[in-house]
């Protein structure tokens, strides 16, 4: 199962994985996208592939896939929580309902969907869980944005996870990638224009290093060298260092922001 699959990461995934022969469940909001994306893998690769509508920020949305995961006919074995959502604003200029909505999406779907799955690959002995999280919840890089913490929430939790079924045979990783191309900001409406180009991810290079990571046993996946550099920079510098090299529009308060 992998959520938020008609764009990005998370198509990136669904393509890989119908790739490789495996069946899915494709889970987003916008069904024309995830009919069209069904019918694209079965015409290709020839697997079933389900699609659930759902929006995975709301209760019943969650609740929707929920059930399909604990399916006791037709398991699933990998899940990959990939859904996700940024503001193009600062805190201070957010409101409850947005930042409530990042919330539940980034954070509180992973907590239900991922719980909703343990259970049955602990008792069958095999199964994994992919949060996608990213580089930036290894520290507060993005001044004004809560983002940064909501993926600080889905790694810690997918660390502390993992150790707790890896005995059951059943792993748990978050995966961390950094400036990735996808519709992502264009989504939120953030400005990436000035963000030089090699830092940019190619998400199927992202997924090929997930599923190599994940099947080394890691509870970690932090795809490229680069970005590997830049979480042991933030592990371990300075505070006043990572703060200085901190940039991020949704930090300044001004005139433009609305």
């Amino acid at each position: 199962m992998v959520t938020g699959a008609t764009a990005g990461i998370g198509a990136a995934f669904a393509r890989r994985l119908a790739a490789e022969g495996h069946d899915l469940v494709l889970v987003a909001r916008d069904g024309q996208r995830l009919a069209d994306l069904a019918a694209e893998l079965t015409g290709r690769h020839g697997g079933r592939v389900e699609v659930l509508v759902a929006d995975l920020s709301t209760d019943e949305g969650c609740g929707t896939v929920e059930e399909r995961l604990r399916d006791p006919v037709e398991p699933v074995d990998l899940l990959v929580n990939n859904a996700g959502i940024s503001l193009n604003r600062s805190f201070l200029r957010s409101t409850v309902a947005d930042e409530t909505r990042l919330l539940r999406l980034n954070v509180h779907a992973v907590l239900r969907l991922t719980l909703a799955a343990l259970p049955g690959m602990t008792e069958r002995g095999h199964g994994a869980v992919i949060n996608v999280s990213s580089v930036a919840g290894f520290g507060p890089v993005m001044p004004g944005s809560t983002y940064s913490a909501s993926k600080a929430w889905v790694t810690n939790f997918s660390q502390s996870v993992a150790q707790s079924v890896r005995r059951y045979g059943v792993r748990v990783m978050a995966l961390c990638p950094g400036y990735t191309r996808t519709e992502f900001h264009e989504r939120a409406g953030i400005d990436m224009s000035r963000t030089p180009s090699w830092v940019w991810l190619r998400a199927d290079d992202v997924v090929r290093d997930a599923l190599r990571d994940l099947r080394r046993g890691r509870m970690v996946s932090v795809p490229d060298w680069r970005y590997k550099v830049a979480v042991l920079v933030l592990r371990h510098a300075p505070s006043r260092l990572w703060r200085a090299l901190a940039r991020d529009s949704r930090g300044r308060i001004g005139r433009t922001e609305g």
